[in-house]
């Protein structure tokens, strides 16, 4: 990527609304800001899907929400049933956190299931699916595996973060994931991205979609560099390198 506009950047956004403490007008407020921006979407939790499909009928962003969030622990049967009625409340897209501590145990074959049984519910439904990979409790193994297991489940996006761990999105993990799974998958790297430099960094390491709460701060920022020509795109050595400085 040689170039980037401001508005290519809001059009990778999720805007994330995910904070047990949101209220109905924080909900409100975020749609506004999300039709203002043209961000790609809005990620609320499942209670406020309707509202926010109701609030966003007439515009493209596309709403989101989430399932089995933030520890993935709830039963198959649990995330089946949120995503069936985040699509009858008017979602277009989920993003289903994989059962962490079945992965960790080594359990693959639940860790495929669950994934391939939500993964149904949303082909059924036409949503986009994303799963989490929550890589903050992984090693590389894991990271790898997750990545082929949701390659192979044929998933839309595999996604960093929920941003509730003790760490969110690197581009040390970003760069894996674009590295271990096909071009028809995709890469959303949420938590902890709070700034344009944090986000085109993660943009330079292979990743197309990016959930944060900091949108505006990071869409005025992107229109003011480029008001001043100073926008361009983040290389990945430079990608690298920040994350390598930013460790020591």
């Amino acid at each position: 990527m040689q170039t980037i506009t401001s508005q290519a950047i809001a059009a990778m956004i999720d805007h994330a609304v995910l904070t047990p403490t949101s209220t109905g007008s924080d909900v409100e407020a975020a749609c506004r800001l999300c039709v203002k921006y043209r961000t790609a979407g809005i990620c609320v939790r499942p209670s406020d899907v309707a509202a926010a499909a109701e609030l966003l009928a007439d515009s493209s962003v596309k709403v989101g929400t989430v399932i089995g969030f933030p520890h993935g622990t709830t039963s198959t049967a649990a995330k089946t049933a949120e995503a069936e009625q985040a699509a009858l409340d008017g979602c277009h897209e989920i993003d289903m956190v994989l059962n962490i501590g079945r992965l960790l145990s080594g359990n693959l074959i639940y860790v495929e299931s669950d994934i391939a049984a939500v993964t149904a519910v949303a082909r059924r439904a036409g949503l986009l699916i994303k799963v989490i990979l929550e890589a903050y409790y992984l090693d590389q193994a894991q990271k790898k595996i997750a990545c082929a297991i949701c390659s192979d489940l044929g998933v839309d996006f595999v996604k960093t973060s929920t941003g509730f761990a003790g760490g969110g999105a690197t581009v040390a993990d970003v760069h894996l994931m674009r590295t271990h799974c096909p071009e028809s998958v995709a890469i959303k790297a949420s938590g902890g991205i709070r700034d344009l430099d944090a986000a085109l960094a993660v943009i330079a390491c292979g990743a197309t979609r990016i959930g944060t709460s900091s949108t505006e701060k990071i869409i005025r920022t992107a229109q003011q560099r480029e008001q001043d020509g100073q926008l361009r795109p983040m290389t990945l050595a430079e990608a690298l390198l920040r994350h390598e400085r930013r460790k020591g």
